[in-house]
């Protein structure tokens, strides 16, 4: 929005220059929760300060993000110590009591890694994989290292944790690194990622990161208006977790109202491809073997943490449903939610950004998913930073999380030693609380969309910066008319799509 000069007109003071559009955005003039906290670390940017978008300024930023993201890590994998030592190879609640669970040190002996069983490879149905092949390589790459480690199996396994941490750690630093070129002239958001209590306390939980990196960099790659490669990422992302192919979902929306279709299909495209290149050869080797991971979701029940399973604990009037109607369920509602994100992109005045509506399907499809294990919130954290970039809204999220994270462990203590944890109603209550904060994101992000001038990004001075070729773009269908073929040579031509060369 324009601010009128009127008043300067008769005094001789020169006004203060505004930033730049090629300057970085201060976090501490930015967003009021890191300007609260700015005297801890020097004060509030001076007026006069300028922060060049240069290599040398981009690279320190993400020096910086990249330390800031080993040193969450580290302390999450410190938390583990306790585990480490006794809990995963021995008996009791202890690894629930200390909060210290991870799926990966059993998965060594569980799924036969220990006994030179190859994923998806191996015809014993009792070595069958719940998890897509790039997750399945991803496990097999550290359990070749970890068979030459000297000592019984339950060393190995402990070590299989440690190399697996190794590669976590990788993806977490390719992801913050991936955000901070995501959004434009604001890399500091992708502290939000770094210093995440959900990264902290879930990272090495099991191998979410690394479906998240290859979805950060298939998005920075869109961002970049490489679709085929985007596209490649994305595919790849799909075949270590399913969540990255919400993406595509997401795109579409936003490439029919800008009529940039051919660019989706092309993304698309390189999609499918990396998709079936990675999975083709295990689906002819053992059809059965790679097959059970869709098999073992499709039985799922109501399953901790779900949407489905608060219902089934809800002490006034429980609700319990098969996995069978679970299934249709959930593919009904995460179907309604999408139709209605793509009813909001295609009617607002101004198209949303692609944070906006990554965000809103990938939470609908967490908020309706048969289970929802700690580790999740992994996925959406990424997406919260390049949907909106503000710390009071992503904290308010996130202490939700933290709680949920406290409930699930000391219920399955409690189910371990009766009396000696927390009971269910209070265990329900905290998957309340966890659906809560995610809805509640939610809301912040569809205001955004509707109002840009809420958005943080767009009163930034930018468009989308994610977009790709959706920055800065005319609309073709939905709210905004199509551009004119012969625009007037006097007039300055503001794309319909463009919030904020309107709101400037």
């Amino acid at each position: 929005m324009t601010v009128s000069t009127s008043a300067f007109d008769d005094t001789d003071e020169t006004p203060e220059p505004g930033p730049e559009p090629g300057d970085l955005i201060a976090p501490s003039l930015d967003d009021p929760l890191p300007n609260l906290g700015a005297e801890g670390v020097g004060g509030v940017m001076g007026k006069r300060a300028r922060l060049r978008a240069s290599v040398l300024a981009r690279g320190t930023v993400a020096f910086v993000l990249i330390v800031l993201t080993l040193l969450t890590m580290s302390v999450g994998i410190g938390m583990r110590e306790p585990c480490f030592n006794t809990a995963w190879t021995g008996g009791g609640n202890q690894q629930y009591t200390h909060m210290c669970y991870s799926d990966i040190p059993f998965m060594y002996q569980g799924r036969g890694f220990s006994n030179d069983q190859v994923p998806y490879v191996s015809t014993n149905q009792s070595d069958y994989l719940e998890y897509p092949v790039v997750t399945g390589a991803a496990m097999e790459t550290a359990a070749l290292i970890a068979r030459h480690i000297p000592g019984d199996t339950n060393n190995q396994g402990r070590w299989f944790y440690l190399i697996t941490t190794w590669f976590l750690l990788a993806f977490a630093c390719i992801t913050v690194v991936a955000l901070a070129g995501l959004n434009g002239r604001r890399p500091w958001d992708a502290a939000m990622f770094a210093l995440a209590p959900g990264l902290l306390l879930n990272a090495t939980i099991n191998w979410d990161l690394v479906a998240v990196g290859l979805a950060a960099v298939g998005l920075l790659a869109w961002a970049r208006k490489k679709p085929v490669l985007a596209g490649v990422f994305i595919g790849l992302g799909t075949a270590a977790k399913l969540y990255p192919v919400l993406i595509l979902v997401a795109l579409v929306m936003l490439c029919w109202r800008a009529g940039k279709m051919r660019q989706w299909s092309l993304c698309l495209a390189g999609a499918v491809g990396s998709w079936l290149v990675v999975n083709l050869p295990f689906m002819i080797q053992n059809y059965a073997g790679w097959l059970y991971f869709y098999k073992f979701n499709d039985a799922r029940g109501a399953d901790w943490g779900s949407f489905w399973l608060f219902l089934e604990y809800n002490p006034i009037h429980p609700i319990v449903f098969s996995a069978s109607r679970i299934t249709l369920l959930f593919a009904v509602l995460l179907a309604f939610s999408c139709v209605a994100i793509g009813i909001l992109t295609s009617l607002v005045r101004f198209r949303p950004r692609v944070g906006h509506v990554v965000f809103l399907v990938a939470a609908a499809f967490i908020i309706f998913n048969k289970v929802y294990s700690p580790q999740y919130v992994l996925w959406l954290i990424p997406l919260a930073v390049i949907a909106r970039p503000r710390w009071r809204d992503f904290l308010i999220w996130q202490v939700c999380e933290v709680v949920y994270y406290g409930a699930i462990w000391l219920y399955l203590a409690d189910l371990s030693t009766p009396n000696r944890g927390l009971p269910q109603v209070a265990y329900d209550m905290a998957i309340g609380l966890h659906l809560a904060g995610t809805i509640f994101f939610c809301v912040q992000v569809i205001r955004d969309a509707i109002d840009p001038r809420r958005d943080p990004v767009r009163m930034s001075g930018m468009d989308d910066p994610a977009g790709g070729v959706l920055d800065q773009a005319p609309d073709v269908y939905g709210f905004g008319s199509p551009a004119p073929k012969e625009p007037e040579p006097e007039l300055e031509q503001v794309p319909s799509g463009s919030a904020a060369a309107a709101l400037s």
